[in-house]
């Protein structure tokens, strides 16, 4: 084994502490309450290394660090081997915080009949360790190992603990993402044929391999382009390969939906900025265009096909989608500032609409229904519950002062300068994404108390009540564990929306080395 640093420990224990806890919580299949308290306890010691990870990293140092390697398949090149960067780290750290969260806030949550906390919660803690993998491994055979094992947990949580149609959803995420990471791997394959052409033995390292494949011909870069393009856009979601998004998150529960889209969705995006642009950075800039488009489209896609729903999560699932159009315009715009923007739009789109999806749980853990029509006038119920809804819609659609708005912000000026019409088209998408995020909390908030699952209109045998008044169902506004799960939330978004340079600082070194491996070194210019 080798070691870059001694943050190497750090690193190592990320990944192993949610792995331990996965295994002690699978024991407790029989006792709910101490599953819930040491799976909690478990994410709890794993957000404080990650803290510590990130106040070891230096922003100015070396690409990646805190790495560690060992042998695995020695014969084939492949290594057991991690290292993270600015990206990653951000992202590590995105993860070390929504889990606790997750599940402080699914803590009175009803599983299915004959489901366990300790199942459920052990799957969440294995998710975690295999998602730390993945934004962290720096062997590119291990890393489509990661990013096909990391489909198992997700497609048990949605199959088994998820609602109506669960199997449907978990099955479709499942073959997806599968097939999209077999695609992967033939041009993973091809690259270490690149590797043994010109080296004398192939390898899958990380590094080697950037250099390697960067200087091949335009028509290899091509094909190793697209075979992983199409599974990160699968994972991103990209438009027209998004179809499976709006499916798993309506019908995951409320904690794994955040999950679903607040992390394993960036593993696509990610993936653009550690493999795509480094790996094939001729290929990158040619294809551009067929990315912007994707991007594009889907930014208007979201906002339009949002109109349409009823359903609270879907409409949450295609605004995600236009989000995640907007980061992908971010990344091949190639200019400083957009990408910077899009890696902060990374984090700040899982603070934000993890909080909006929390909220949005809440309100259907009250209402008994995720239909829109179902609700009115909640806020004159739960006031408190109102409040944070309102400051999560705000933040999803970048109100100045939020988290947000700083990537938006940034993508936006940056990628004006290199691609004006795309960029100007994406913001009207938003625009359009913004006004029906205000629309939701309008007509479930605002109006008179109104909806099934607020009204009992029928008053039960012998009640006289008129159908259009109604008896008001029994709703109790935030209770005290819920303001301090939603707390740490509230804060980001308020904290990093009026001072977010300490994750600008970490991200903007690794995205200036991204882009002087595309061959722009000036800005964008």
């Amino acid at each position: 084994m080798s070691t870059s640093s001694s943050g190497a420990f750090l690193l190592a224990l990320l990944l192993l502490i949610p792995l331990v806890g996965a295994v002690v919580v699978a024991f407790l299949r029989e006792n709910d309450k101490l599953a819930k308290q040491v799976a909690l306890a478990f994410s709890l010691v794993e957000f404080v290394v990650a803290v510590i990870s990130w106040i070891a990293y230096e922003p100015s140092g070396a690409r990646l660090q805190q790495a560690f390697s060992f042998d695995w398949i020695p014969t084939l090149g492949v290594h057991i081997s991690f290292g993270i960067d600015g990206i990653a780290l951000v992202m590590i750290a995105v993860i070390a915080l929504l889990v606790p969260v997750v599940i402080g806030a699914g803590w009175t949550e009803k599983l299915p009949a004959e489901r366990s906390q300790g199942g459920y919660l052990s799957l969440i803690l294995l998710q975690q360790t295999i998602a730390v993998g993945v934004f962290a491994a720096t062997d590119v055979f291990l890393f489509y190992v990661l990013f096909e094992v990391m489909l198992i947990p997700m497609y048990f949580l949605i199959g088994n603990y998820g609602g109506a149609r669960r199997q449907y959803a978990a099955v479709k995420f499942f073959l997806y993402s599968f097939l999209g990471g077999l695609i992967m791997l033939a041009s993973a394959i091809g690259a270490y044929s690149l590797s043994s052409e010109k080296l004398g033995s192939g390898t899958f390292d990380w590094a080697t391999l950037v250099r390697v494949v960067s200087d091949a011909p335009l028509s290899n870069q091509v094909w190793i382009f697209l075979g992983f393009f199409l599974a990160f856009a699968v994972k991103a979601p990209l438009v027209p390969l998004h179809t499976w998004l709006p499916d798993a998150a309506a019908e995951a529960p409320i904690g794994v939906a955040v999950i679903l889209v607040g992390i394993l969705d960036k593993v696509g995006t990610f993936g653009f900025l550690r493999y795509l642009l480094p790996m094939t950075p001729d290929a990158s800039r040619s294809l551009a265009p067929l990315v912007l488009v994707m991007g594009v489209a889907g930014v208007l896609y979201g906002a339009v096909l949002a109109t349409g729903q009823r359903d609270m999560k879907r409409f949450i699932a295609y605004v995600s989608i236009a989000h995640f159009g907007f980061i992908a315009l971010g990344i091949f715009a190639f200019s400083q500032q957009s990408e910077v923007g899009a890696v902060s739009y990374m984090v700040n789109h899982s603070i934000s609409t993890g909080m909006l999806i929390l909220v949005i749980g809440m309100v259907i853990a009250r209402g008994g229904s995720s239909l829109i029509a179902d609700y009115g006038g909640l806020a004159k119920i739960t006031p408190a519950l109102a409040g944070v809804f309102l400051l999560a819609g705000l933040a999803s659609l970048s109100l100045p002062g939020t988290n947000s708005f700083i990537s938006e912000f940034l993508v936006l000026i940056g990628s004006y300068g290199r691609e004006p019409v795309f960029t100007i088209i994406a913001t009207v998408g938003m625009v359009l994404a913004a006004v029906y995020v205000l629309w939701l909390y309008q007509r479930v908030f605002h109006g008179p108390v109104r909806g099934n699952a607020l009204v009992d209109v029928t008053g039960g045998p012998g009640t006289a009540i008129a159908p259009e008044v109604g008896a008001r169902r029994a709703i109790l506004d935030l209770s005290g564990r819920e303001k301090l799960v939603l707390a740490p939330l509230m804060i980001l978004v308020i904290g990093i929306g009026f001072y977010p340079k300490p994750v600008l600082d970490v991200i903007t070194p690794t995205m200036d080395a991204t882009l002087q491996s595309v061959g722009i070194s000036d800005g964008g210019n």
